[in-house]
């Protein structure tokens, strides 16, 4: 797993699909949901901008939203069931881990930021960020991503 660091990502044009629910039923859900975008990712046709899966998510204290998205140029029509969204510029704490452990990556994350003394923006949504590859293979590398504040 590599070091911690702190980025700033542009702002960011998704269409996607959404499941919100208690945080028990995690990961479960964020993989099928995961699964069930990917089926239909074709239905964006060529306005997709590349083979990365984003997805965004927001909690609270009892359920989260999460979202599996690809990056697009603006729709005219959005597919039925989709929606089409802006995340606007953030500066962001990173990880770079894999799918099989990224427990560990939000672990290392955290205590990163606290001992940076970094402050998490409440307001703004975090990001986990596959690059699936096309051969499907079992261990894809992911990027973790806490909006910071300032």
């Amino acid at each position: 797993m590599e070091n911690c660091s702190i980025v700033t990502k542009p702002a960011l044009h998704l269409a996607g699909i959404s499941y919100c629910g208690p945080y028990s039923t995690f990961p479960d859900e964020a993989i099928r949901l995961q699964t069930e975008f990917l089926t239909r990712k074709h239905e964006l046709n060529d306005l997709v901008k590349s083979t990365v899966l984003y997805s965004p998510y927001f909690g609270n204290e009892v359920f989260a939203t999460y979202w599996a998205c690809c990056e697009v140029q603006h729709l005219e029509e959005v597919p039925p069931g989709m929606v089409q969204f802006t995340i606007p510029e953030h500066r962001y704490a990173m990880v770079a881990c894999s799918n099989k452990r990224i427990g560990e990556g939000y672990e290392l994350l955290h205590a990163w930021i606290n001992e940076m003394q970094l402050e998490k923006q409440e307001n703004a949504v975090s990001l986990e960020i596959f690059y699936i590859d096309e051969h499907h293979l079992e261990e894809e590398p992911v990027e973790l991503l806490i909006p910071l504040k300032g």
